[in-house]
């Protein structure tokens, strides 16, 4: 079976007046179907501009980026996203928001399997009763549960988060953090995670990839060992602050601010 999400030594550039501006530089990264892969690394790094090369929205300058055992050309129906901001329509319910990508991607649901679709999701991120509201009567966390929901509603194969609990305070991303983890195991997809935040990194993924400085490379990979069925007082156990020292260093590293040899 084709692997969901693979890059084959990416490199990219972006153009300015004086020239080329180097970002990515023979990246790979291989991700296991329903496996989810966070990436950190430091600001500038490329990490944003990685997602837009497995959206679609961008294609590299050299090497390929596969989907599904397809080369990506441009955006695809198979792919979900969700980013820091939710960007809910206020003329539109959080039910109808939710239901809007089964407008746009093409599938068999007639229009009550889909509000069934859009409910029964609603319900798992605890939105239930709210189906009705705006988005302006919802909280930052609420809002971004519906985000969520919207970003999976058509069962995408790969689903790309790009800091999407970033904006919101801290016991309220700790909640998502849980909401985002206990969703894995209701609606299966393979996930890539972009963050900033080590603890989000180690809580919600199966491997961390660390970028270097830009131009960015996999400068090292970590292997989470912290169970299926996590809770958030895992991040609290020897093991998880064992694997935070040792990405706190590696991003020490990325940044230049530790020596290489060191790193192992």
């Amino acid at each position: 079976m084709p692997v969901p999400i693979e890059l084959r030594a990416v490199s990219h550039a972006y153009k300015t007046d004086s020239g080329p501006l180097p970002v990515l530089r023979d990246l790979n990264i291989k991700m296991a179907e329903g496996s989810f892969t966070a990436v950190v690394g430091p600001s500038g790094c490329g990490k944003s501009t990685l997602t837009r090369l497995i959206a679609g929205l961008m294609r590299p300058d050299e090497g390929q980026v596969w989907l599904g055992g397809e080369i990506v050309t441009s955006p695809r129906a198979t792919v979900g996203m969700a980013f820091q901001n939710p960007v809910l329509l206020e003329w539109r319910s959080i039910l109808q928001n939710v239901m809007l990508p089964l407008e746009i991607v093409k599938n068999k649901l007639s229009k009550s399997q889909r509000e069934d679709r859009a409910r029964q999701l609603l319900a798992l991120v605890g939105l239930e009763g709210f189906e009705d509201k705006r988005p302006s009567e919802l909280s930052g966390g609420m809002r971004q549960r519906a985000s969520l929901c919207r970003s999976i509603v058509h069962r995408p194969q790969v689903l790309i988060l790009d800091e999407p609990f970033g904006a919101l305070d801290a016991f309220t991303r700790e909640d998502l953090w849980q909401t985002m983890h206990d969703l894995r195991s209701e609606e299966p997809f393979t996930c890539l995670l972009i963050t900033h935040d080590l603890r989000e990194s180690v809580f919600l993924a199966d491997e961390v990839v660390v970028l270097s400085g830009r131009p960015a490379t996999a400068q090292y990979k970590l292997t989470v060992d912290l169970g299926d069925n996590r809770k958030i007082d895992d991040l609290y156990t020897a093991k998880a602050v064992d694997m935070l020292a040792t990405l706190r260093h590696q991003i020490e590293v990325a940044q230049g601010r530790a020596p290489a040899e060191a790193a192992e």
